[in-house]
């Protein structure tokens, strides 16, 4: 194909995903139809209404005006940015399986990460301290074995997420639902760049696609559907984190969820995704032994890594005291009250461990005035 045939492709895909009324699935149907955009856009109105389209769309289509796609071809013209079409060879052949893929993918970054085997990481927008660190973890953990860690850039669980993939070396993917100029939460525009530079952001939206509520199960779709399986660390009873959940069963991916505490209303979630058949995850391994052996294989090193993969129980780094706290506390919020009838020890006493296991990053403030016992013990 000549460059002008090329160009002239490209602008056929962009000016049908921009015609008002055309969705993912009206977007296939007509490419199985007719075969290619351009002759989507070159059909008469009676060949449209033969493909099954309503008399009001088939006059959209063929008004399309290539106006219309003046935003895309100008961020196109940015580096390290290009579409790819689901009929191209560097689609990520996991997402062309799912039941409505995307037409199309805003690519900033480097697509061939899209490809290669991803975990995807979701979970609350406000997790707890709890939550941040196991979502930084388990990303940290994943991405040292190599596989991409794939998240929705959200703030809470995605952000931790991506951060800790960064901290492991390995490609991240965020995937948006807006548009690749239109980075959600504003906040996370470094976040975002550090991912494009070493790995990719992608998006289905077109340029200019600013932040609307029915975007974002849109784009669990993606997340799910590049993924191997999905872990979700805490997540409300209702959550786009379920929805993401929702399509990894739908497509056939493996579903991981984080237990948590019964009093923590984020762990409601994860608890429902156990009892519907979402392996329990305790540890890296709990979601390596369930990935195909092709995502094994591309662990850079055993399982592993100086004891940081699993939750460390107290040791004798802890004096008499912070092992008795430790032990008191369990792992459920609980109140200096509390503790004081437990351990016998007076209120000020309490308060002066909790304070030294704190610092120790051993426990953490809660809402409401309590202290709850993390994951990972340090010295």
């Amino acid at each position: 194909m000549h460059m002008d045939d090329a160009s002239r492709d490209r602008e056929s895909w962009l000016l049908l995903w921009r015609v008002p009324g055309i969705g993912p699935a009206t977007f296939l149907k007509l490419l199985e139809f007719f075969g290619s955009p351009r002759a989507v856009l070159q059909a008469s109105v009676a060949q449209l209404r033969e493909a099954g389209l309503g008399h009001e769309l088939a006059a959209e289509v063929r008004s399309a005006d290539i106006a219309t796609i003046d935003a895309d071809l100008r961020w196109l013209a940015g580096p390290c940015r290009r579409i790819i079409t689901c009929q191209d060879s560097v689609f990520p052949p996991r997402l062309r399986e799912i039941a409505v893929p995307p037409p199309l993918l805003f690519v900033e970054g480097d697509p061939g990460v899209l490809s290669r085997p991803q975990l995807a990481i979701v979970g609350s927008r406000r997790p707890s301290r709890s939550g941040r660190e196991l979502a930084a973890h388990f990303a940290a953990a994943v991405a040292e074995r190599g596989i991409v860690v794939t998240s929705g850039l959200a703030h809470g669980v995605d952000a931790e997420a991506h951060r800790g993939c960064l901290a492991g070396g390995s490609p991240g993917v965020a995937v948006m639902g807006t548009g690749p100029d239109v980075v959600y939460p504003r906040g996370h525009a470094d976040l975002a760049a550090a991912i494009r530079a070493h790995g990719a952001v992608v998006t289905e939206f077109a340029p200019g696609a600013f932040v609307r509520p029915e975007n974002f199960p849109r784009r669990n779709r993606i997340i799910s559907g590049l993924s191997l399986g999905v872990l979700v660390i805490e997540a409300a009873a209702i959550s786009g984190s379920l929805i993401t959940a929702r399509h990894a069963i739908e497509q056939g991916r493996e579903v991981f969820a984080v237990p948590g505490s019964i009093y923590n209303p984020l762990a409601r979630g994860c608890h429902a995704l156990i009892k519907q058949g979402a392996k329990l995850v305790e540890s890296i391994d709990d979601i390596l032994e369930e990935l195909p052996a092709a995502a094994r294989g591309a662990a850079r090193r055993a399982s592993g890594n100086g004891g940081a993969d699993t939750v460390a129980p107290p040791g004798a780094e802890f004096d008499g005291e912070q092992s008795l706290m430790l032990d008191a506390m369990a792992f459920d919020p609980v109140s200096v009250d509390a503790l004081v009838d437990r351990t016998g020890l007076t209120a000020n006493v309490v308060s002066s461990i909790l304070l030294e296991l704190e610092l120790r990053g051993s426990v953490a403030p809660h809402p409401g005035g309590l202290y709850v016992r993390l994951g990972r013990e340090r010295a």
